[in-house]
């Protein structure tokens, strides 16, 4: 079978490779679409483990089940979580399903970039979703990515009418932008430095866009009578969007750190100034099977529209010019790969 196998940004080869086979309790899936996240892009996090073959945003069909295999069969459309927890260690019962080792250590194989991939046992286990006739494959390869975005809101207690500040408008920042308002936000306000995806976010639900480079903390105040954000959302790793987000945020509020800067770099927090103010710090990463479900949910009755949010569409060989896109920011929003489209 092909697979696009990352080497960096620059060089991603299409390469063959043994098409797995199913052992005991394992599933292969056949991938139809695989969506290109943010997070396959940043050498930094990746270039250490290269070469390899990325992709987690999946959704495919049901080629070959393994003996032991019960609750799926041949046939069955599906997405697979890459990453899942064990759901009985002390984070887990915890709720912090995020932060546990086996949600950090699995992982499917080899990845999906590729025609083929092999679900591991416990994958199959825990990891596994049907979709519902009215998801298509390409709708479900944004499962994850919005599953990610629902953990975020729900650890952060989004409430209706609340005003809120996302700082970074790709496809992360967008999706924020439409389950906030799908959550009864009140006032949006968008940031980023690229004029195309300012526009981006006042299309899919921001009242205002602004070109983060403005002077952020007084803008929100003249647009949102004269008080700062309530819930800030920093969907960029640029350490200048943290700075604003410290600055941006209300009495009261919450900063979510949806993305991460490089390691090594340490933000300056107020701690006097939040201390008096009751401001919460929020870091969130990745997602439980709970978000997974709400997510798949939210996609099937068309509470949020995923499809418009597409701008690419390429086949596997393609992969190099996908990975060029997302890296380079250039006019794109969500670029999926559909390997076995010719």
């Amino acid at each position: 079978m092909k697979a696009a196998v990352y080497y960096n940004n620059k060089d991603v080869r299409i390469e063959e490779m043994p098409k797995p086979k199913a052992g005991p309790g394992q599933i292969v899936v056949k991938v139809w679409a695989s969506g290109i996240c943010g997070s396959d892009v940043l050498e930094w996090y990746r270039i250490k483990k290269a070469p390899l073959v990325l992709g987690h945003e999946i959704a495919g069909e049901i080629v070959e089940a393994g003996n032991g295999v019960k609750k799926y069969k041949p046939g069955d459309r599906v997405f697979v979580s890459h990453h899942i927890p064990c759901n009985t260690c002390h984070y887990c019962l915890n709720g912090y399903h995020t932060a546990c080792e086996t949600l950090h250590t699995t992982n499917y194989i080899p990845g999906g970039f590729a025609e083929y991939l092999l679900a591991p046992q416990l994958n199959v286990d825990r990891g596994v979703f049907i979709l519902p006739d009215e998801v298509s494959y390409e709708e479900g390869a944004f499962i994850e990515p919005l599953a990610c975005v629902i953990r975020g809101q729900r650890l952060a207690q989004i409430k209706a009418g609340q005003s809120v500040l996302i700082m970074g408008s790709g496809i992360s920042g967008l999706l924020h932008i439409i389950a906030a308002r799908s959550a009864g936000a009140g006032r949006i306000l968008a940031t980023d430095v690229l004029e195309y995806r300012l526009q981006k976010a006042l299309e899919f639900g921001a009242d205002i866009a602004v070109n983060a480079r403005e002077n952020i903390p007084e803008f929100i105040k003249k647009h949102n009578q004269d008080r700062l954000a309530d819930l800030v959302i920093v969907c960029t790793g640029a350490l200048s969007a943290f700075k604003q987000a410290l600055q941006s945020v209300d009495r009261g509020g919450t900063v979510l750190f949806f993305a991460c800067p490089e390691p090594g770099i340490d933000l300056g927090v107020p701690l006097n100034d939040f201390w008096r103010n009751e401001i919460k710090l929020l870091p969130s990463y990745g997602n439980s099977p709970l978000d997974a479900t709400i997510a798949i949910e939210l996609i099937r009755s068309k509470r949020i529209n995923v499809k418009d949010l597409i701008t690419h569409r390429l086949s596997l060989d393609e992969a190099p010019k996908g990975f060029d896109l997302v890296a380079s920011g250039k006019e794109s929003v969500k670029v999926i790969l559909f390997p076995h489209k010719k």
